[in-house]
Formats: structure tokens, sequence, C-alpha cells
């Protein structure tokens, strides 16, 4: 691409959703963005916005150059800070992702760096699947399992999470505790519904407890909580979430089995930028304090 006047355009233009607002972060008249827009679309022969009564939407084309565009715009802003003496500026939008179930830890933190860097925008993305760095997805992710492989990925050990065996009271009275492994047979478990999961207590349990056993199934560690809640049977959740809920009984002892590892990963093109560094150097320090 030999116009970046053109990219940035249309990356503003993705990220605000209308020509007007697009126009006022660039400083140029909306009529600019209108005809910066034509000509890019026009030079790559394809459509990167749906226009709409409501401004612009980006096609599937327009969301690949918004996540190359949004990369390197990073890394522009990381030079200038640089040449101006300002390398401790931390600014523009920030992505972090993980799984949803570490919400409750990566929220507040998230919460407090932003408090901390007032001019940073936050957008913190959960879901199952893997947001991919090398096309700008996110910043900065927290990965559980094995040691992610993906080449050009900066991959750092974050924390271990504890992970323990669980069933409400309310299951308890009715069924009572299992006496050990070989009870199995006489309970009911919650599991994965995946038979594929990787995640290393869905493969005990599989390997351990009766099929039979796994009365109820979900796709989710969201779910599988909820459903030990309420009685459905017993199931594994992290020790630190667990222990804020006064109505689980951990029903034997954890075994190191359990247990997985998060990670940190970034890709190299942004690992160094301010932005970045500094927020794995603050979400490490809160870590700390965290009774995964």
């Amino acid at each position: 691409m030999d116009n970046w006047d053109e990219v940035r355009t249309a990356y503003q233009v993705a990220r605000m959703g209308t020509v007007s607002g697009a126009a006022e972060v660039l400083g140029v008249h909306h009529a600019t963005v209108i005809r910066h827009i034509d000509a890019i679309e026009a030079r790559l022969g394809v459509k990167l916005f749906q226009r709409h009564a409501r401004g612009y939407t980006p096609t599937e084309a327009g969301d690949d150059l918004l996540r190359v565009a949004q990369a390197t715009e990073d890394q522009f802003n990381q030079l200038v800070g640089r040449l101006k003496g300002k390398g401790d500026d931390v600014s523009g939008e920030l992505v972090v992702t993980s799984l949803a179930s570490l919400a409750p830890l990566v929220v507040p933190a998230l919460t407090e760096f932003q408090q901390s860097h007032p001019g940073l925008i936050v957008r913190y993305l959960t879901g199952d699947r893997l947001f991919r760095l090398e096309y700008g997805e996110a910043h900065v992710a927290i990965r559980a399992g094995a040691a992610p492989d993906q080449p050009d990925n900066v991959v750092q050990p974050f924390v271990a999470q504890e992970v323990g065996l669980y069933a409400s009271k309310s299951y308890i009275a009715r069924y009572g505790r299992p006496s050990g492994i070989e009870d199995f047979a006489n309970h009911f478990f919650i599991g994965n519904d995946d038979e594929n999961s990787r995640a290393p207590f869905s493969r005990w349990l599989r390997a351990t407890a009766p099929a039979e056993a796994l009365t109820f199934r979900c796709t989710n560690n969201f779910t599988m909580r909820e459903a030990v809640r309420a009685g459905a049977g017993i199931g594994f959740m992290a020790r630190w979430e667990a222990a804020r809920d006064d109505n689980l009984v951990e029903v034997m002892d954890p075994l190191p089995d359990w247990s997985g590892k998060l990670w940190l990963v970034t890709h190299v093109d942004l690992h160094r930028t301010t932005k970045v560094q500094a927020f794995l150097k603050f979400i490490k320090e809160q870590s700390k304090g965290w009774s995964v």
C-alpha cells in the first residue's frame, strides 16, 4: 500500500463508525474522508465498508485492514513518543483477551490500569476462539493450557491456576460426599461436552469417572460453574472462585494433574511498545495478590 493517508482514514472510519467522527479525529473535512475511502476501495478493488443510515460498518475485508492498520498505528505512536521524549505515554486502545472465566480477576486489574492512564481506551475480548495477535486482534492475550507455540509470539509464564472438585451444599445434603474415587460411580458429575477438551481436569474426569456418571455436560466453564452451584452434580472450579461462594463444598483434596498454567502472550511487533510493556508489568504485579 503506497498511500498511508488513505489507510489511516479507513482505520479511523472503522473505529469511529462515521465519516464525521473520523474527520474530527483526523482534523480534515468530511469530504476528504469520503474521497480517501472511495480511493482506497477503488485501488484495492473491494468494498471495505457497508454504508447505512447510521454510518459505516467494516466488511470482512475492512476488518482485515483495521487489524493491520491498528498494529501499524501503535508502532508509529510508539516511535513518535520516543522521538518526542514521551516514551512513557500510555494512550489509545489497549486490547486484551482471555477466557471469560478470568474476568473477575482481569476486569479489576484493567480498571485500575485505565484509571492510572486516563487517555486509554480498554477493549477486553473474551470468547472460546483464539484472537490472532499476528492480525492485530489483541495486544495482550492471557492463554491457558500448554505454552502457545504460534510463530512470532512472545510467550511468558504468568500464574498457575489451581482447580478443585466441588459440590453445592444442597447436593451434599441429598447424596453425600464421595468417600473416594472408588465411590464416583455412586455420584453425578458435571463435565465438558467436548470430549476432546484439552483442560487437564476434563481429561482426568473422563479417564476416572464412569461415563454414565457424567450426567450434566456443558460447553464452557461458566455454565459448568453455574451447574455446580445449582446442585446438578460435582464439578470443577478454580479454587480462587470457589472460595468466594459459601454454598460450595470441596469434595476431595486437589490433585496436581488438575492445575493449569496461564501464559501472557504478545506479538513480537508490539511486545516492546510502551503501552504493552506498561500493562505487562502492571498485570504481573497485580497477579501477586491473586489467590489462584
